[in-house]
């Protein structure tokens, strides 16, 4: 007595539908955990990137008696130069959005923002005059 057409057919779907919710799974969990690898990365990044603007602009002012620049362009341009790029002028960089709301001679005041809150990062980070570094989440904005 054999298994009939019919019956093997039916099997086969069912094994592929298996198999398919199987690498539909793997793949949902797959691209989760790269998609939290890179949140961390470019955070790493943001936060590293704006304490390095936060330093090139202190140590402007105290080679320039206290006088801050109006723009981090300055900054890239001095030979040696403080900063390795104008990181405002390239944003975004690793789906961080770089931004100084007040670049003048007496103080600064600049800030990275995730490109897309959740998917690029999840921290904002604000620092201003004399190295106040300010971390906040994105989401509650």
């Amino acid at each position: 007595m054999g298994i009939s057409r019919e019956y093997k057919k039916g099997r086969s779907f069912v094994t592929i539908m298996v198999v398919i919710a199987f690498c539909a799974l793997v793949l949902r969990f797959g691209i989760e955990k790269i998609i939290k690898v890179t949140i961390v990365q470019n955070e790493t990044h943001a936060s590293t990137a704006i304490k390095l603007i936060s330093a090139a602009l202190e140590n402007y002012a105290k080679d320039n008696r206290g006088v801050y620049p109006d723009n981090l362009a300055i900054l890239t341009q001095n030979k040696p130069s403080y900063l390795d790029r104008d990181y405002i002028r390239q944003s975004p960089i690793r789906g961080y959005i770089y931004s100084c709301s007040r670049l003048e001679s007496s103080g600064y005041s600049c800030s990275a923002a995730p490109n897309t809150c959740g998917l690029t990062g999840k921290i904002s980070y604000s620092i201003s005059t004399g190295n106040l570094l300010i971390s906040e989440d994105c989401g509650k904005k």
